[in-house]
């Protein structure tokens, strides 16, 4: 929470800065969520299962085939007058890139029905190639607007194409079409997605379209982060596959809702890393790099006043929230679903961020090598012996490694050779102390709460606002109890969300 010069002088905090990504988030965050809530009840449960076995594999290659290009436009552009080279590479790049990712999903995809033992994946073989070779192509859209400070148009497009992205996909269903339907909707999007990425991120800059010295360039500042990406991405979703060829379609559409996160960190988390990685390199241009602490500390302060109370109150309230979102048949993916609650908690420090500004992307390839070699032998063990909750452990456990890793470099990444720096000196400690206390103390009284009214929820009428009742009351009390620890402990809840407004930068 420093509220320190360099923070004024940029023309308020990162979340500040981030403000108008927040905000075309938040306003598309509900209709993203419609999307995995409206399906579970329309979709048999196998059908369920099926879709998020094929959305696996294209986000997957999503992530691995970009090789760190398109992340790194953070780093050159705001370095750069000369922008139109790095983003027309980043482009073409990318488009080879989504060919490929189609070349792999119709040459491999008999392998993959196998092992998951679900030839019904194979009905869907064209409109999958198609939708992931187009939105692997299209990925550039909203990173060079950002990339370049253009804040408010990155959050007019995400506006646009998060809320086209639900509604092709909700509709079809709604409309009584079958999974198949649901592909052909999202694969013609993709591809009017592919079409405006040329047309939005090569306006208004200048310059040819590629200089091989520059692409050279790019690549070797790419390399390290993109072999972190082969090694992260399949590592993160290594239990997800596991799972998957262990268990019948339906039971992994169970898995995945006990996977299921609201779209808040990346909501906050995402712009923040963003428009962060943009300051540092400007505060690295201007020769003010020592002040990137005090920006660090600012995001990952207001971040933690967001994300801990969150964790907290879907830990507390799971059995609530999973009824609510879901349906009852859904209760048994509880307990998944409350170790998955990890990942919020491990989202407040926006490291990765921070090490990729500073061109350190090899400390994030050693943390995903590490990280890779943690996951296999416990997600094999773990979903052998313990099943479901096996393979969330696994991830779980590699996942706090790897977040340890980066922060052993993280001070390194903020020092200076005046102003060296400790782990003591980069972390926002009063925020993580006051928002941990106020989020445990609410997420007891949660607790507190369903054992006095379990007895009253079982008698509740049939019906969807019945059935969100529960949910609603938990929420109440978890606002009410968190935000009075918060003023006992001297912290003004609305100074912190004063954060995502928008602000003009000086």
């Amino acid at each position: 929470m420093s509220e320190g010069a360099s923070t004024a002088a940029s023309g308020g905090s990162l979340l500040g800065r981030a403000g108008p990504l927040v905000m075309a988030r938040l306003f598309t965050a509900g209709l993203t969520l419609s999307i995995p809530l409206v399906l579970a009840r329309v979709l048999h449960l196998d059908e369920y299962g099926t879709y998020y076995q094929l959305f696996l594999v294209a986000t997957t290659l999503y992530y691995v085939l970009p090789f760190g290009v398109v992340q790194s436009l953070y780093y050159f552009l705001p370095r750069t007058q000369e922008k139109r080279p790095f983003v027309g590479q980043t482009l073409l790049f990318m488009s080879g890139a989504g060919l490929v990712g189609a070349a792999l999903i119709w040459g491999l995809l008999d392998h993959v029905a196998a092992w998951f033992s679900n030839p019904a994946l194979l009905e869907h073989r064209g409109t999958l190639a198609a939708y992931t070779a187009f939105l692997i192509g299209s990925f550039p859209l909203e990173v060079s607007l950002t990339a370049q400070g253009r804040t408010r148009a990155s959050a007019a497009v995400y506006l646009v194409s998060d809320a086209l992205r639900a509604c092709v996909m909700v509709v079809p269903p709604l409309l009584g079409a079958p999974l198949h339907g649901l592909m052909v909707a999202v694969a013609v999007f993709a591809a009017l997605r592919y079409g405006a990425t040329w047309l939005v991120s090569l306006r208004g800059v200048t310059g040819p379209l590629v200089r091989g010295a520059l692409f050279r360039e790019q690549l070797a500042y790419s390399a390290p982060f993109g072999a972190a990406m082969l090694l992260a991405v399949p590592q993160q979703n290594a239990h997800l596959y596991m799972v998957a060829g262990a268990v019948a379609p339906a039971m992994y559409a169970m898995y995945r809702v006990g996977c299921f996160q609201l779209p808040v960190v990346d909501l906050l988390y995402t712009p923040t890393s963003e428009v962060l990685m943009v300051r540092l390199g400007e505060l690295e241009r201007e020769g003010r790099l020592e002040e990137g602490v005090e920006a660090f500390r600012d995001a990952a302060g207001r971040l933690a006043y967001v994300f801990l109370p969150f964790a907290a109150f879907l830990f507390a309230a799971a059995p609530e929230f999973i009824g609510a979102l879901f349906g009852e048949k859904f209760l048994p993916a509880v307990p998944v679903f409350r170790v998955s609650v990890l990942g919020v908690v491990l989202s407040i420090l926006p490291m990765d961020g921070t090490l990729r500004a500073r061109g350190l992307t090899r400390a994030i390839f050693v943390s995903y090598a590490v990280k890779a070699g943690v996951t296999v032998p416990l997600v094999v063990l773990g979903v052998r012996h313990l099943g479901l909750m096996g393979g969330i452990g696994s991830w779980a456990v590699a996942e706090v490694v790897g977040k340890l890793l980066l922060l052993i470099r993280l001070p390194a990444a903020l020092s200076t050779p005046e102003r060296p720096l400790g782990l003591l000196d980069i972390l926002p400690w009063p925020a993580l102390g006051r928002a941990s206390l106020a989020a445990g103390a609410a997420g007891a009284a949660v607790f507190v709460l369903r054992t006095g009214a379990e007895g009253a929820w079982g008698h509740l009428p049939a019906g969807f606002l019945w059935r969100v009742l529960p949910l609603a009351v938990a929420g109440v009390l978890f606002v009410v109890g968190y935000v009075g620890v918060l003023y006992a402990a001297g912290v003004r809840p609305l100074a912190v969300l004063a954060g995502l407004r928008p602000r003009r930068a000086v």
